[in-house]
């Protein structure tokens, strides 16, 4: 029976996965953890565990607590934080990494799961339909530190035969877990204040086209990837993933198809350059062959959804 630990399990990703997780493996089967107490709205049920992912030792003894033999390390200082503090991003999304590399070869843990991004890219990638090996000069600490992440896991895979998978996502669209800090996440804050408000001011510009995705496809990709035979897998570092690419002004257009009033404006702040350095469509056709990723919502009804659910849970 798998025993799998989640690190940052109240993040954005992190709730929808764990509860998946739950779903499918039982909630005695999935241990989540945080840096933080759990989110009682998502996370309420199940086991816990405070855990800060620069202490070694901690996820040492959880690991041979729960005798964990998969771990999904989600932990992370995401794109826009972690230009306010460059270098305390880097400590906590690099040394967090290791400990997990470390550990995965110490307690010979069957597979992990690190999530990558598609700002691994940057000025000089090709944006439109980006490749899946092409130029990565990312120019944002996040970034840098993802790139860094790829090859680490690729050195890890190849030297001890740890079995690490990747998958490079674009930004995530889920009415769970609010923005959390990173580039795309105005695709997020524009439901909740359109639910709240009725209006929006995006930190992006109104013609920025960025890749984007709804949860419940991420999700069913990163659960899909960790179930395939390791044979068949021929990327080490991390598989491109898409589904639609979107800019805030259509994203608008749907949302007042159901609040006809809603309002936008357009302040574009530091993230602006950030995203213009990242792709607007992403070539995921490797991970369609290799792993059968299909995608299935597309804007419409995703927004369809997400308005729904986020008024319901706001009420």
């Amino acid at each position: 029976m798998k025993k799998i630990l989640i690190l940052g399990a109240c993040g954005q990703i992190g709730t929808d996965l764990t509860l998946e997780l739950r779903n499918r493996f039982g909630e005695k089967n999935v241990i989540a953890s945080d840096i933080y107490s759990k989110n009682e709205g998502f996370l309420k049920d199940g086991i816990f565990e405070i855990i800060d992912v620069l202490d070694k030792k901690k996820i040492s003894e959880v690991i041979d607590k729960y005798q964990i033999t998969e771990i999904y390390h989600l932990a992370a200082v995401l794109s826009g934080n972690a230009e306010k503090n460059p270098m305390k991003s880097w400590e906590v999304n690099m040394t967090g990494l290791f400990n997990i590399l470390e550990l995965g070869v110490e307690k010979k843990l069957n597979k992990i799961f690190w999530p990558s991004s598609i700002a691994v890219f940057g000025p000089s990638t090709p944006r439109e339909n980006t490749p899946q090996d092409t130029i990565t000069d990312p120019n944002t600490v996040y970034g840098i530190s993802k790139l860094a992440g790829e090859r680490w896991i690729e050195y890890y895979n190849n030297k001890y035969n740890l079995d690490v998978r990747s998958l490079r996502y674009p930004g995530l669209i889920s009415y769970k877990a609010e923005a959390g800090g990173g580039t795309t996440d105005y695709a997020v804050e524009i439901f909740y204040e359109a639910v709240r408000n009725g209006k929006y001011e995006c930190f992006l510009s109104k013609n920025t086209e960025l890749p984007m995705m709804y949860m419940d496809d991420a999700i069913n990709a990163t659960i899909e990837l960790m179930e395939f035979k390791k044979e068949n897998l021929s990327i080490k570092t991390s598989y491109n993933l898409s589904s639609m690419s979107f800019t805030p002004d259509e994203i608008s257009k749907e949302i007042k198809k159901h609040i006809p009033n809603f309002q936008i404006t357009y302040h574009p702040d530091f993230r602006q350059k950030i995203a213009d350095s990242w792709p607007k469509s992403i070539d995921d056709s490797l991970a369609r062959r290799n792993g059968g990723w299909r995608h299935k919502y597309n804007l419409s009804e995703m927004t369809e959804i997400m308005l729904k659910e986020i008024t319901k849970k706001l009420n």
